[in-house]
Order: C-alpha cells, then sequence, then structure tokens
C-alpha cells in the first residue's frame, strides 16, 4: 500500500471561498487516471493550515468518497488534541492511513514528540505515517526518535523532507529491523531516496505531471535506474519551478495553467508573481502539457 507515486493534492477552492467539491473529485480522477499509487489530501500542498476543522473533515470524506486508490489522510496538527480528533475522523471516514506532521512551534523535546505520536497511534487501528519536514516546522526529528516511534506497531513510514539523503540512510540503518518504509517528501530527491530503499514520493508535482512520476517511481523499484534517471532529468526543470515560491502558490497556479480545479489561494499565501510565472509556463509548455 506504501509504495510508488502519490499525489499530494492541492485542495481547490471556489470564488465564494468553499471547497470546490467536484473540483477536487476531478483533480482525483485525472491524478488517478494518470497512475498515481495513492492521494494525500489535507497536507501542506492541501493549504490545510487554512482549512477549518469542518473543512479538514470535508476534504477527507470527498477524497475517500471517489478514490480507487489508497487515501493517505493528512491529520497533523501541533495541538496533540487537535491531531488526534483529526486521525479518529480520518480512520472513521475509511482512510487507508494517516499522515502526521511534527508538532510545529511547539518545538517539543524528544520525550514529547514520543509521547505525541505514541498517544495518537494508540488510539486508533489505522497505519501512521509521520512526516518530518523542518522547513516548516523548525524542527528536525531525530534518527533516534524515529527509530523508536518505529516500533509502535502501527507508526508504519516516515515522509522525509529534510533535504539530507545522509539522513535517509541512517533511518533506513536504525530501522532495518522494523517493518518501516521510507517516502520522500522532496520531489527533487525522490530518485536518490528510492535508490537507497525508498519505496515512493508523497509528490507536489504528482498533481501536475503525475503520468512521468508514477513511471519514474516505478522504473526505480524495479531497478531500471536508466529508465527512472531520464525522466528524473526531464521533470527536474519543472519541479523547480514548482518551488520558485512557497508551496502550494506555484502548483496551484500550474494547475490553473493546465485546465485542473485550482481557484485562489488562503491568506497568508498571495498569487505567484509575474516573473515565476514566465518561468512556469516555460517548463510546462517544454514538457507540452499546455500550449
Amino acid at each position: 500500500m506504501f509504495e510508488g507515486a502519490m499525489s499530494a493534492l492541492i485542495t481547490p477552492f471556489t470564488k465564494n471561498d468553499r471547497i470546490d467539491r467536484e473540483g477536487l473529485k476531478r483533480n482525483i480522477t485525472f491524478v488517478e487516471e494518470k497512475g498515481v499509487a495513492g492521494i494525500v489530501p489535507c497536507g501542506t500542498t492541501g493549504e490545510s493550515a487554512t482549512l477549518s476543522a469542518l473543512e479538514h473533515e470535508e476534504v477527507i470524506d470527498i477524497a475517500v468518497e471517489c478514490s480507487n486508490v489508497p487515501v493517505i489522510a493528512g491529520t497533523g496538527s501541533n495541538n496533540t488534541g487537535e491531531a488526534l480528533q483529526f486521525t479518529k475522523h480520518a480512520e472513521d471516514a475509511g482512510v487507508d492511513a494517516a499522515l502526521l506532521i511534527s508538532p510545529y512551534y511547539n518545538k517539543p523535546n524528544s520525550a514529547g514528540l514520543i509521547a505525541h505520536f505514541k498517544k495518537i497511534a494508540e488510539a486508533v487501528d489505522i497505519p501512521i505515517i509521520l512526516y518530518n519536514v523542518p522547513s516548516r516546522t523548525g524542527q528536525d526529528v531525530t534518527v533516534e526518535v524515529i527509530a523508536e516511534l518505529a516500533k509502535i506497531e502501527n507508526i508504519v513510514g516516515i515522509k522525509e523532507a529534510s533535504g539530507n539523503v545522509g539522513k535517509v540512510s541512517q533511518i533506513l540503518e536504525f530501522t532495518v529491523d522494523e517493518n518501516f518504509v521510507i517516502l520522500s517528501g522532496d520531489d527533487g530527491l525522490t530518485l536518490p531516496i528510492l535508490s537507497l530503499g525508498g519505496r515512493g514520493v508523497i509528490s507536489v508535482a504528482a498533481n501536475i505531471v503525475p503520468d512521468r512520476m508514477s513511471i519514474m517511481v516505478n522504473a526505480a523499484l524495479a531497478g531500471d535506474y536508466e529508465t527512472a534517471r531520464k525522466i528524473h532529468f526531464e521533470i527536474a526543470p519543472l519541479i523547480r519551478a514548482l518551488f520558485l515560491e512557497t508551496n502550494p502558490i506555484p502548483v496551484k497556479k500550474a494547475a490553473e495553467l493546465i485546465g485542473l480545479a485550482s481557484g485562489h489561494l488562503r491568506l497568508p499565501l498571495a498569487p505567484l508573481s509575474e516573473a515565476n510565472i514566465i518561468k512556469l509556463v516555460d517548463e510546462l509548455r517544454k514538457l507540452e502539457i499546455m500550449e
């Protein structure tokens, strides 16, 4: 279940700032038909920080209702009680797993991090995937903490976005005796992470080029690194363009440009600059996914 290219879904909004339910369903159908192995609603790319609790649950309900691939729901928070509430709702909704970011802003010590994730894992039966993204949380979860959490039966993996391939190697080394998978949280480092033993990616670019990302990951998992490298270098310029500004600013613009449901960004995120729109359009045209 936790293998392959998975799309970190954007959350499309209507003009009156509601969840674009039909647009979200169309986007899910698009990435499914292009071969993704799973979808991840309510993550950073889905603007989870500006979704109300009711909207958060609504997005997860829609994803479960219409998806034909596994759903890994973002249910994290820096408030343990809220994260627990989101995770229990996701379990009741029928998701296949929950993705929990490490608590941001609070900066808990190692004991606090372990207690946070342990409390949530013990309260549900669904698999839990940790999410380490220091650029967002202000804290890099240590290999030792990750290895300790990997001993908990339903904590089954981590989305690793520290940008440190050496750390990925250490995590694999320290969890070798556990049933624990590493998923790339950084599109540009997906191929190196797969080469070490990672099993997939939760991908921003898989909103826009789900077919290419899926082929690349599947080729690497099959040991066909010649094909995987070819696609890696083919889409690398687009991946860089999708991170010209804070995610999901560029990817929501890219989605709009190729005809997917997108809508506005919620403040405090502001639209992509005109200069960066030009760069993004150039990369989309090079890949022949927009005219």
